[in-house]
């Protein structure tokens, strides 16, 4: 089977690829990064694409290059977070709208008649949709949209193609993003009612299963996946949690 990644060359991505090259798909992968083209070395069932998806021109020149391949899915997931109110600007803010937003549904749109019966689309979306933390707007925004785009688009590609949405929740990439090495703490891990953070391969095998047959049944949903922390209330003092006034 055939399947486009964006957002391939690093982080969850990057996962996604290998978990889907691992499971004998053919992966057409998209990033303004060119560390991605390491994947073409790997494995001859991996298509590097250099593309800046915030820019319609070169998007344009992807869809010209496959636009005789058929697919079996499109896994969107290509993001990055602007901040907001205190330092991003208006240019800055279109262009996350435009790289974690206008290009997923530009992709679909453009290649809605590319896909295979039965194909399957998955958007990764963010815990960011539902909260926030302060000076996060164009990260929360983008993945707002996507929840909504998710189900919209679900109902236009019935009967052709599911498309459902993936929530992570705090994700350790230090794995597959040498530049994203953190120091994660007993404490980081034991605030997530599993008792750790997330690891890309959370995501990468539910996005496998979405793509499956097993997953035939599930069309316009968003799957969290988070540990359980979006469930967890919290009030000062309760379970050690403190807070701190501004």
């Amino acid at each position: 089977m055939k399947y486009i990644v964006t957002g391939c060359s690093n982080g969850i991505g990057r996962c996604i690829c290998l978990t889907l090259l691992k499971n004998n798909h053919e992966v057409y992968g998209i990033d303004i990064d060119k560390k991605g083209k390491d994947l073409e070395d790997i494995n001859e069932k991996f298509h590097f694409y250099r593309v800046d998806i915030g820019d319609k021109k070169e998007l344009d020149l992807f869809l010209k290059n496959v636009e005789y391949i058929r697919f079996d899915g499109i896994i969107n997931n290509a993001g990055f977070n602007s901040e907001g109110l205190d330092s991003c600007s208006y240019d800055e803010f279109n262009y996350a709208l435009k790289v974690g937003l206008s290009a997923p549904f530009y992709l679909v749109k453009s290649l809605r008649y590319n896909l295979n019966k039965d194909a399957s689309i998955v958007n990764i979306a963010s815990t960011r949709a539902l909260m926030s933390q302060k000076n996060n707007e164009s990260y929360a925004t983008v993945k707002g949209g996507i929840l909504a785009l998710t189900h919209a688009m679900a109902m236009t590609l019935r009967n052709k193609a599911r498309v459902n949405s993936i929530s992570p929740g705090w994700i350790d990439v230090s794995n597959y993003n040498e530049s994203k090495k953190i120091e994660i703490s007993n404490n980081d891990m034991l605030q997530h009612p599993v008792g750790r953070v997330g690891k890309p391969e959370d995501i990468a095998e539910m996005v496998l299963f979405m793509c499956s047959d097993k997953g035939s049944f599930i069309n316009g949903e968003n799957i969290v996946i988070d540990g359980g922390m979006s469930k967890q209330m919290i009030y000062h003092n309760d379970d050690y949690w403190k807070y701190k006034g501004e």
